[in-house]
């Protein structure tokens, strides 16, 4: 038989039994120390304010009856109000370590900054923390609707230093909202979903997965808002076969308190594969060096980004690095991405809409991408916006084809500059298939990029409210300029392999049916 065990930070004392309201425990700490079996409720109290940490170490349920963390209202009469874990001197709210099928909902986590007697030796401070130390196999872990705000390491005035935004990552000790760490490759880390969740100012990442030879695999992240987090949104390095749908990120990379690193893409992968990145907001990255919407960085292969919204990030819209393989960014739509300017107010790199890039770390030759698609993109740029594009020679299989490019500003060739800028060469990139985009004017693409569309497109497609984030807005008005104007995509030269789920696509964007002509863009004409 399942046991229900109460928590209540007034009414509870840690020498009662737990086990009902009357006889609630008072503390995380004691109800840490509890043996749950499979199917036991911890019960936290609707609104009240825990200061402490809830460790959940060797607790495991199984696969019909998880553990159950979640918030109860205590009173008939209360309306449901998550409860608040105030973690402020602690390094972690909850923590999940070495356990499986565990479920938690329907709480809080803050911790803003330092209690006025001592920090504690830990090198970070996580809303929640999933760490695998020494089980073969962590696997179910669900967290939903959990809202984590004002996660800093350091108190109000605390400033970084100037240098700390331009190291790869960070150096210094930050607040994360969600981690998950698996440093032994040999331990697995499986079935792990992160639903409905908020993350908000917090000094680091929002939500940070961290693998070791792919050992973080099948994870669902959907339906989470993460907003002006100090460094990226979502980042994962080192995992396998993840679903991340339907977030909004907005504000990654924020600068707005000085405990923030101030750098940050909404969303980027690290030595990942099988990743599909669908129906998501990335909105307003912020930082001196990449901060794009959604980017791909060095060592992924089989990564998909479609259907997203990707609009005013400072570091453009689409960037592959080097070593990756067979990627795509099809069907989404950009909006006044890239409009960052290499040496204006610190920034070390220029922002590109579109960026295949060499770097594959500091002590390896440049190698570009190998078989990047980039089709059915609708990218526009206003006229304050100068449109720079970056390709590294290295790059080998690149496919362009059926994007709508409306650009009505400049567009300028730079070249990638991944801590120093790449070397000008006549060489260009191999295996390219460059065919069949609509561009406002012949000035959309600079000649001095090396390669060029063979049979460009021409004209104003007349969208519905150019420089909105909506899908919608996009809708192409000059109907017969785009509606079956597509060329069908199939596989590039000597690429065996194609893209994770089908080169073909049966809707758009807005859930409108392709039909065997496409059109251009992402979105599909319907009158």
């Amino acid at each position: 038989m399942a046991t229900d065990y109460y928590v209540h930070p007034k009414f509870g004392k840690d020498t009662n039994t737990g086990l009902s309201k009357e006889q609630a425990f008072k503390t995380l700490e004691q109800a840490s120390t509890l043996h749950f079996m499979p199917g036991d409720r911890l019960l936290l109290a609707s609104g009240k304010t825990y200061y402490e940490t809830l460790n959940l170490i060797y607790k495991n349920g199984n696969n019909k009856n998880p553990i159950i963390i979640t918030t109860i209202p205590w009173e008939v009469s209360e309306n449901l109000i998550p409860a608040i874990i105030d973690f402020k001197g602690k390094a972690n709210g909850i923590l999940i370590e070495d356990s499986s099928y565990i479920e938690i909902s329907n709480i809080q986590l803050t911790a803003n900054g330092q209690y006025e007697d001592s920090e504690t030796a830990s090198k970070m401070r996580c809303g929640v923390l999933v760490n695998n130390e020494s089980a073969i196999l962590m696997e179910h872990i669900e967290l939903k609707n959990i809202n984590i705000y004002d996660v800093f390491y350091e108190s109000y005035g605390f400033k970084r230093g100037k240098k700390e935004v331009k190291t790869a990552n960070g150096t210094q000790k930050y607040g994360w909202g969600i981690r998950v760490i698996n440093n032994n490759a040999n331990h697995i880390i499986k079935h792990l979903k992160i639903e409905d969740c908020r993350v908000q100012d917090v000094s680091h990442t929002g939500i940070k997965l961290t693998g070791n030879k792919k050992n973080i695999s099948n994870i669902e992240i959907s339906n989470n808002t993460i907003e002006k987090t100090g460094g990226p949104g979502i980042q994962m390095s080192e995992v396998e076969t993840v679903y991340v749908s339907n977030n909004l990120v907005s504000h990654s990379g924020s600068n707005d308190d000085t405990r923030k690193w101030g750098r940050g893409s909404g969303l980027w992968t690290w030595g990942s594969s099988k990743v599909l990145i669908e129906k998501n907001k990335f909105l307003y990255a912020n930082g001196p060096g990449d901060s794009v919407g959604a980017h791909i960085d060095f060592n992924c292969d089989n990564i998909v980004l479609q259907y997203n919204i990707s609009a005013f990030n400072a570091g453009g819209f689409c960037e592959i690095l080097g070593n990756n393989y067979n990627c795509s960014y099809r069907y989404n739509i950009s909006i006044n991405d890239g409009h960052r300017i290499k040496g204006v107010e610190g920034a070390f790199q220029e922002g590109k809409i579109l960026w295949l890039s060499g770097y594959q770390g500091e002590q390896k030759a440049r190698k570009g991408p190998v078989n990047s698609y980039f089709y059915n993109n609708t990218i526009y740029a206003d006229s304050s916006v100068v449109a720079k594009i970056a390709i590294d020679n290295t790059s080998s299989g690149i496919l362009i084809a059926n994007n709508i490019f409306y650009l009505e500003g400049d567009s300028k060739a730079v070249l990638g500059d991944q801590y120093k800028p790449d070397t000008e060469s006549e060489e260009v990139a191999y295996n390219v298939f460059f065919k069949n985009n609509l561009f406002l004017n012949k000035n959309n693409w600079p000649t001095a990029i090396g390669i060029k569309d063979i049979a460009p497109l021409y004209g104003n497609p007349e969208f519905v409210h150019k420089g909105g984030i909506e899908s919608k807005d996009y809708i192409p008005e000059n109907v017969n300029l785009v509606q079956h104007k597509g060329i069908e995509i199939t596989l590039l030269p000597n690429d065996s392999v194609g893209l994770m789920h089908s080169l073909k696509l049966n809707k758009d964007i807005l859930g409108n049916p392709i039909s065997e002509q496409p059109s251009l863009g992402a979105i599909e004409p319907m009158h």
